[in-house]
């Protein structure tokens, strides 16, 4: 009980979240070492910030395409940015990219049929995939930090982002804001990520035995 308390503090679980992150992209790079390089990688959902971080800035070593709503101007010669609905992507072809990534991105895009039509659209888009996702069944919701969260009816979440600093930016400013951050994440059980990527092998990254996230790839 007492790592699973500690995750309520901010800055334990910030830590827990990067030592997890840095293991889950090591193993991505043992995925791709041996493709050929550069490798083509669509970054569903990304930032630039996560390639600089993880000195994936080479012309070299990849051809990166970064999809999310909004498209900030490019700061590497190897990066292209471009917005875009992770639901539906009508400007790439199929099997285009060599990998398609995606790290926590797939709660965020509403409700199963979204889920499902953006899963459907990454194995269509790319030969390889690595899309992570927190476990809807791990005790502590990852994104608000309280315990069981997810369950909640969502007016009971409402109240809780109101009247307490769930979120990283404090309390809701009103009760809009507060219905607004309740309905963003939709976590996935295991069960339906699975049947999403029917294909794939599932990395699990487990905190005191339990699942804390799934990560499906497929094609390597």
């Amino acid at each position: 009980m007492g790592l699973l308390h500690d995750l309520r503090d901010p800055e334990s679980a910030r830590s827990l979240a990067k030592v997890m992150r840095g293991r889950r992209f090591a193993f991505f790079r043992e995925l791709v070492e041996a493709l050929p390089k550069p490798i083509e990688i669509l970054d569903v959902g990304g930032t630039q910030d996560f390639w600089e971080h993880e000195n994936f800035t080479s012309p070299e070593l990849a051809k990166i395409t970064v999809v999310n709503l909004e498209a900030p101007a490019s700061r590497h010669p190897n990066i292209t940015t471009a917005s875009g609905n992770a639901c539906d992507m009508p400007e790439f072809s199929d099997s285009q990219f060599d990998v398609v990534f995606s790290n926590s991105v797939i709660e965020h895009v509403g409700g199963l049929e979204q889920q499902r039509a953006m899963a459907r659209e990454i194995q269509r888009v790319g030969k390889r995939y690595f899309v992570q996702t927190p476990n809807r069944y791990f005790p502590i919701e990852p994104h608000y930090m309280f315990p069981f969260f997810q369950f909640l009816p969502t007016g009971a979440k409402a109240w809780l982002l109101t009247n307490f600093a769930l979120d990283w930016g404090g309390k809701a400013t009103s009760r809009e804001r507060a219905l607004q951050l309740a309905k963003s994440v939709e976590l996935l059980p295991r069960s339906e990520f699975v049947a999403m990527f029917p294909d794939a092998e599932i990395y699990n990254e487990r905190v005191l035995g339990l699942t804390k996230s799934l990560t499906a790839y497929g094609g390597f």
